[in-house]
């Protein structure tokens, strides 16, 4: 009897401190993360970047002969201003010439025979054939005159265009064949400028916008967008761009610096806020109380704020500060909202 008292007791102590031993009441697991959040919403997003450009002349051409021969005239001095058409150089065209003369003596005989011919027609002196083989013979004769006339045009280097000559790089009676380098000739006026940007910024350009130029002198100018590449560069996912001017003093081949200011509608969240990977960037959304992740495409970065341009719409509440705390669909204490005022740097 004595036995069965003292074991009583002691099954209640054991009862007790296992009852002691279990969490406490009330306890659910881990407290929700507290977080931070901005609605999303539409702002201007600054897109004003530098890129490098090239001058280039509105028109530019090596000048080289259509023909081998030697110089036999040379109209063109280092540095001169010419205008459309100005013969600057004839290679020797005796021969040609005196071959065009021959074809010329014999299509004006032929064509005096072919006359007479129809004369006789007319009195049924001749037959048909003949007259055929008359015409024949003067439309032969024509063709010739014509393929010697523009080997005779090949003979001589004019100004496709008005413009500024280069160095000159032969003298009279050098021997030349078509490649050879007679010369340059630039365009005076317009200058282009051709300039790269990143596919990002490409949507919002547009013809006619301004863009800022910068020589190596510090000199600035301005110029206007002319034509955008229709196709974006495979491998340096850039847009060619190009910009003109009018009369400047910048040279053709020299480097510039490019700026472009430009503005547009896009959502703006804090840097911070996005979470890389490895494929694509993420942001944390609190809906229903839960971490919500989601893949977003950014663009235009500034020193604070990132813009996204896919994957989140106005309205939506991004997690800013507490992202690391986050869990997939686990829930979260919203602290306050967030303002874009608030992270901008001092």
């Amino acid at each position: 009897m004595r036995y069965r008292f003292l074991f009583l007791p002691l099954s209640i102590l054991i009862f007790s401190s296992c009852k002691q031993s279990g969490p406490p009441a009330g306890a659910g697991g881990p407290a929700p993360a507290a977080v931070d959040v901005m609605i999303a919403g539409m702002d201007t997003v600054p897109q004003d970047i530098e890129v490098n450009g090239t001058v280039l002349a509105q028109e530019s051409v090596e000048l080289r002969p259509e023909t081998s021969g030697r110089i036999i005239a040379l109209e063109m001095e280092d540095g001169a201003v010419v205008s459309k058409g100005a013969l600057l150089a004839r290679v020797n065209d005796a021969e040609l010439r005196a071959q065009l003369r021959q074809q010329e003596v014999q299509l004006e005989l032929a064509q005096k025979n072919l006359a007479r011919l129809n004369q006789l027609l007319s009195i049924n002196g001749v037959n048909q054939a003949d007259i055929d083989a008359a015409t024949s013979q003067v439309a032969s004769l024509d063709a010739a005159v014509k393929v010697t006339q523009a080997q005779l045009d090949k003979t001589e280097i004019r100004a496709p265009f008005a413009g500024r000559l280069g160095l000159r790089q032969v003298s009279p009676g050098a021997y030349v064949t078509p490649a050879t380098l007679l010369t340059t000739l630039q365009a005076t006026g317009r200058i282009k400028v051709d300039f790269a940007v990143p596919e990002t910024y490409g949507r919002n350009l547009k013809k006619g916008m301004s863009v800022f130029l910068e020589d190596m002198n510090g000199n600035s100018s301005t110029a206007s967008v002319s034509a955008i590449e229709p196709l974006v560069n495979a491998n340096t996912r850039n847009i060619k761009v190009r910009a003109v001017l009018q009369g400047n003093d910048l040279v053709p081949g020299s480097f510039v610096k490019v700026r472009l200011r430009q503005s547009a509608d896009g959502i703006l969240i804090p840097t911070a806020s996005i979470i890389p990977d490895a494929l694509s960037s993420k942001v944390v959304l609190v809906r229903e109380g839960k971490g919500k992740f989601v893949n977003v495409k950014t663009g235009v970065r500034t020193a604070d704020f990132v813009e996204i341009t896919e994957g989140l719409t106005p309205g939506d509440s991004v997690v800013v500060t507490g992202v690391l705390f986050v869990r997939p669909n686990a829930p979260v204490k919203v602290r306050g909202v967030r303002t874009r005022s608030s992270f901008t740097a001092s």
